[in-house]
């Protein structure tokens, strides 16, 4: 199945994290935390869940990875501040793999500077960010735009869910048709 990044620091939304990274795990996808530090631990914001940093940001590659997670909270805030997590999230989007994108999470595409001309959802607080960027809010519970799965709150996490696995599936489903072609 698919090598999942999951960029996330400090004060990430639990629920945000957990769920879809529950539904992740059990669908047979692997995740590899990414953060500023490897080895720390970082922790939600409400719940306090423990995370431990497997990679940091400077030391990865988009071709590490087949998607990109982004949980919301005040990660994604936190992590834009910083060069390597963007730089990793510009080329990310760049390279057309999944990028899963749910509240806060547009922050650090912003900063990237990868949304003009895309549809996006996002936490209201953060709508008109998205629209100065050059996107196009989209008051949905999911938005698929080409590459980018994006959802706009916890209640949204079922929606968002299933059309990241659905993303994750189609972007599997053409490696294994191009590897097969390779092999003709």
């Amino acid at each position: 199945m698919s090598r999942i990044a999951v960029l996330i620091t400090d004060m990430f939304e639990d629920v945000e994290y957990t769920k879809p990274a529950g539904a992740f795990r059990e669908a047979g996808h692997d995740l590899v935390h990414v953060g500023l530090s490897a080895g720390e631990t970082v922790h939600g914001k409400a719940d306090k869940t423990p995370v431990t940093i497997d990679r940091a940001a400077s030391d990865v590659s988009p071709d590490d990875f087949d998607a990109l997670f982004i949980p919301g909270g005040y990660s994604p805030d936190k992590l834009r501040a910083h060069d390597a997590p963007v730089e990793f999230v510009r080329r990310f989007v760049e390279s057309g793999r999944p990028v899963l994108s749910i509240c806060h999470a547009p922050q650090l595409m912003i900063t990237a500077q990868v949304l003009r001309g895309r549809k996006v959802a996002g936490w209201k607080s953060v709508a008109q960010d998205i629209r100065n960027a050059g996107a196009e809010y989209v008051d949905r519970e999911v938005v698929v735009d080409g590459n980018i799965v994006s959802s706009r709150q916890p209640d949204d996490i079922p929606a968002f869910i299933e059309a990241s696995l659905a993303k994750l599936e189609e972007a599997a489903g053409g490696k294994t048709r191009a590897a097969a072609a390779g092999q003709r």
